[in-house]
């Protein structure tokens, strides 16, 4: 990867760690009290039927939605940020360079009409990259990472099945080397096989870069083939939690819905 982030601050502390978060939207809840910790290199999937929050939860710890309560604390260049409470630029510092989001929609994470390599280079570009020779030249490599037709790099995503989309969207998130990404349903819409193979793709980079990431999704399948330990929501609350094969094998124990994490 082309790393521009640097070195974390302090290796001790989680990457994230969030602390009783609650949004509310006037009287209607997004989530509530929410509560865990992603270390490095770490996947957690975040699991629940549509309107359980999970999107909610996942834009307010990227510091993308307004919280109503509680914390996010991402272990950044800068020290330990509470992404629910740092100042605007330096939260856009962060968004810009040591996270990634990618969005259920492609279209809210790339600009469709701009070709796919043109889409990899802003985020270069906005990492404070200027050199277009080198920007090219990367952006190609990430077109060839997940696996796309270096001959389309000068095709606009509008041109590419749903599929295709999210594998540049990808691409453009992971290409700053962030120190976390979060995905938001990155499957929706798609068909079967399309889910498969796109499924085995995030599965193969979360290997080779060792991803530290965070995703929701409603597809239990997903969750179990690509994260570690598993947090399952309804109604704006994390009702069941614990390692992914615990969470989707067996039923609650008599003592509540939290099972041991190791």
């Amino acid at each position: 990867m082309n790393s521009v982030a640097a070195v974390i601050t302090d290796k001790s502390l989680p990457l994230l760690r969030v602390q009783n978060l609650s949004k509310f939207y006037g009287r209607t809840m997004g989530c509530h009290e929410i509560s865990f910790e992603l270390g490095r290199g770490e996947v957690i999937g975040i699991v629940g039927e549509s309107g359980a929050g999970k999107s909610t939860l996942l834009k307010c710890i990227a510091g993308r939605l307004g919280t109503t309560n509680g914390s996010a604390f991402f272990n950044s260049s800068d020290g330990f940020i509470d992404l629910c409470r740092t100042d605007e630029a330096l939260l856009r510092k962060i968004i810009r360079s040591e996270t990634g989001f990618v969005a259920r929609d492609p279209a809210e994470g790339l600009r469709m009409t701009i070709s796919a390599g043109g889409n990899i280079g802003e985020r270069l570009m906005a990492g404070g990259m200027r050199h277009y020779g080198q920007i090219r030249k990367i952006a190609r490599q990430w077109l060839e990472i997940v696996e796309i037709d270096i001959k389309r790099m000068d095709d606009p995503p509008s041109a590419f099945s749903g599929e295709m989309q999210q594998r540049v969207q990808i691409a453009a998130n992971l290409v700053t080397d962030p120190r976390i990404i979060f995905m938001d349903e990155p499957t929706s819409g798609l068909d079967v096989s399309a889910q498969a193979r796109l499924v085995d793709l995030i599965g193969k980079l979360a290997a080779r870069f060792s991803l530290s990431m965070v995703l929701a999704t409603h597809d239990p399948a997903v969750a179990r083939m690509l994260s570690h330990r598993l947090y399952v929501m309804k109604e704006g609350r994390i009702v069941e939690s614990g390692l992914s094969d615990q969470v989707l094998d067996d039923p609650p124990g008599p003592e509540g819905n939290s099972r041991p994490d190791h």
